[in-house]
């Protein structure tokens, strides 16, 4: 194998001190425009890699940034990454990315390697069956912050960032009620995270509001993939009343449903009116374009990650629970509008 250049090889080469060299590449200001020229150009026809992994012992931190969301190949995740981004880089951080697939058991794995990685600082969306923070405790311990977005728990030591779901889903369902439907269902998935437990909550607060009862029968469980929403069709169609509106807890889902009630006859939004949550870029595709609650996965990244790097740089101290609450907004489009039709 090649030998691995060392700043001392450069010394050499330049005819200059090792010490020289280690504050050159620091851009020290001490070292002058032209001697600093000359090393870059010996260290990059030299192939020299600076030996960030001794440097981060030395100073016992590495600059890194853990991130840890359920999935990557959502819209909505894609843009909290990029907010994060935005905020990291600038700030001269690298990030580790991991997915936990919605299984608790890789939460669990990527928070492990997280850790050993020895990351400054770490930021999550809980997986659909995480229980509790026990995984997240040695952070703690240790005094790495964490920081919890959009799927969270309320536990001592963490900040948490999210929308007002519960105040979402009632504005969702009010939405649907002010349109004139009279039999809604709620599709959501297992109420564990508080993202479906608050926006399951809004449900029947609004029906609650109009006098209307609440009936779990109508409230239809699964894992909110777009082949949920297939599925989901199947048993609104065997429903012995047919509902007049649906409120679905993400856009795919309700996609998925609105195209598997549209094959079966199904007019949208005459017979059923529909409401999603996320406004992804599949609801200004589907036909009718879909009803959704808005808010900006983006924004959550930036908010996150600065809150982060404020800790970090000592300007904040995580000492106790707080929430953080991003504004959302219920975007109308044809697939509620019953009283346009």
């Amino acid at each position: 194998m090649e030998k691995e250049v060392t700043i001392y090889d450069i010394a050499s080469k330049v005819n200059v001190s090792t010490a020289t060299v280690s504050r050159a590449l620091k851009d020290d200001r001490a070292v002058s425009k032209k001697t600093k020229k000359k090393i870059f150009e010996a260290a990059e026809k030299m192939n020299y890699r600076s030996n960030h992994f001794a440097r981060n012992l030395r100073s016992s931190k590495t600059e890194t940034i853990g991130v840890i969301v359920p999935r990557l190949n959502s819209n909505f995740m894609s843009s909290v990454i990029a907010g994060i981004e935005s905020i990291v880089n600038n700030e001269g951080y690298n990030l580790i990315i991991s997915q936990s697939s919605e299984e608790v058991k890789h939460e669990i794995a990527s928070a492990k390697t997280m850790f050993n990685s020895r990351v400054d600082g770490l930021l999550v969306s809980l997986a659909y069956d995480t229980k509790d923070l026990n995984h997240f405790e040695n952070f703690h311990q240790k005094n790495i912050p964490v920081i919890f977005f959009d799927r969270v728990m309320d536990q001592e030591n963490y900040i948490n960032i999210v929308i007002e779901n519960k105040k979402a889903g009632c504005q969702a369902t009010t939405h649907l009620i002010e349109q004139g439907c009279k039999r809604i269902v709620h599709i959501t998935a297992l109420p564990r995270q508080n993202v479906y437990k608050d926006r399951l909550e809004g449900y029947k607060e609004a029906l609650a509001n109009y006098k209307m009862k609440f009936d779990e029968k109508n409230v239809i469980i699964g894992n909110l993939s777009m082949e949920a929403g297939i599925d989901a069709k199947e048993t609104i169609m065997k429903m012995k009343h047919m509902p007049d509106g649906v409120f679905v807890a993400n856009d795919n889902c309700a996609v998925g449903c609105m195209l598997a009630l549209k094959r079966a006859g199904i007019r949208i939004p005459e017979d059923i009116a529909f409401v999603g949550f996320n406004n992804d870029p599949v609801s200004k595709v589907v036909e009718p374009n879909l009803t959704t609650i808005g808010y900006s996965g983006y924004e959550m990244g930036e908010v996150a990650a600065r809150n982060l790097i404020s800790h970090l740089k000592g300007h904040t101290v995580m000492n106790a629970t707080s929430t953080i609450i991003l504004r959302s907004e219920l975007i109308v489009r044809e697939s509620s509008q019953k009283k346009n039709v």
